[in-house]
């Protein structure tokens, strides 16, 4: 007849415990949630560097398409872009002379899909298979590397073998060798381009 009674006991001392665990409850679903902190916006800071950079995009082959090169790199948390101190930007095509863009500082993209070169920017297309060597001078030009496209909105001092033009503009297709000038276009083509000359 012990256990009964002992039972009796605690049943008031169970029926406390739970009331006090559903009033905790009760408590914590009405107390007003702590303030969700906003995230922090990034911001235009530098998160790392590099000395020497390269970065070079080969094909399916394992051929180098491309490669980026600069002495050195500051990378921007905010845009995931990069500034760059005296970058060389080289492409290949099969069969064609090597292209080259070179200047005193650039950026490019988080993605190596845009390439910017500015202030005594220079795109070298070397002599070979047919065509003379081609120097473009302006003080900006923008290389779109998965078009293979290099374009300036700045006036473009043009050399292509003895032929020398000016412009207020340029886009040269690598994959084509076809070039454009926009705007004010001067210069002299040597006879050698007019009769049976390459016009790429």
């Amino acid at each position: 007849m012990a256990r009964p009674a002992r039972l009796t006991s605690l049943l008031p001392l169970v029926a406390m415990a739970a009331l006090a665990g559903v009033t905790y409850w009760l408590l914590q679903a009405t107390l007003p949630s702590a303030p969700v902190a906003p995230e922090q916006p990034k911001r235009h800071t530098a998160d790392y560097f590099a000395e020497n950079f390269s970065v070079s995009e080969l094909d399916t082959t394992g051929t180098t398409q491309y490669r980026l090169t600069a002495k050195s790199m500051v990378h921007y948390e905010d845009d995931e872009n990069s500034d760059l101190t005296l970058p060389a930007m080289r492409m290949f095509q099969p069969q064609k002379p090597q292209v080259t863009g070179t200047s005193e500082r650039g950026t490019v993209n988080g993605d190596v899909s845009i390439v910017d070169l500015y202030d005594n920017a220079r795109i070298l297309r070397a002599a070979g298979f047919g065509d003379p060597q081609m120097q473009a001078d302006s003080e900006h030009f923008r290389i779109l590397v998965n078009d293979d496209v290099i374009e300036t909105e700045k006036p473009v001092k043009l050399q292509r073998g003895p032929s020398v033009m000016t412009a207020n503009g340029m886009n040269y297709n690598n994959v084509t060798r076809e070039m454009k000038l926009f705007g004010n276009v001067r210069g002299a083509i040597a006879s050698s381009d007019i009769n049976g000359g390459s016009s790429k």
